[in-house]
């Protein structure tokens, strides 16, 4: 049986922090999903199909990650997939008193479902996309803080 993980999130944009948290993450999984969700109330600064060319350039000539959009649950889409992982990065106490919430209600939804908890690298600590969506607004460069795949 293949240990397949699901990695979600709206990647507006990919960093390298989520970067490197998918990388080291390969040792552990047999397929990755890097899922982008999709979520008609937001208001995302990149468009989906640039988001998922990013994630996809990034991971290039890795057959174990695989890139894909949804609309549905995290557990639900799990599901489907037939994977049991949910992966997730972590920067901080506050990332974790967020996902552990979340990790709890997915696996009360799709018993089996497991969520598990990467550290992320001390220099992407006080990296977050929101962070670096911010510096682009107001013209800044933000070469340093995502994938050297992505030309913006």
């Amino acid at each position: 049986m293949s240990r397949k993980a699901v990695f979600p999130g709206s990647f507006d944009p990919i960093t390298k922090g989520h970067e490197s948290v998918i990388n080291r993450a390969c040792d552990l999984f047999d397929e990755i999903y890097v899922a982008i969700g999709i979520n008609t109330n937001k208001k995302y600064l990149f468009e989906l199909e640039d988001r998922k060319k990013w994630i996809a350039s990034t991971f290039a000539g890795n057959p174990k990650i695989k890139v894909l959009t949804y609309d549905i649950l995290t557990s639900e889409l799990c599901k489907s997939l037939g994977a049991k992982y949910i992966l997730r990065g972590l920067r901080n106490t506050s990332d974790f008193n967020f996902e552990f919430s979340i990790a709890q209600t997915n696996r009360a939804l799709v018993p089996g479902t497991e969520t598990i908890f990467l550290v992320t690298d001390i220099e992407y600590a006080a990296i977050n996309s929101s962070i670096v969506r911010d510096i682009y607004i107001h013209g800044g460069d933000i070469k340093q803080f995502i994938p050297d795949a992505i030309t913006i």
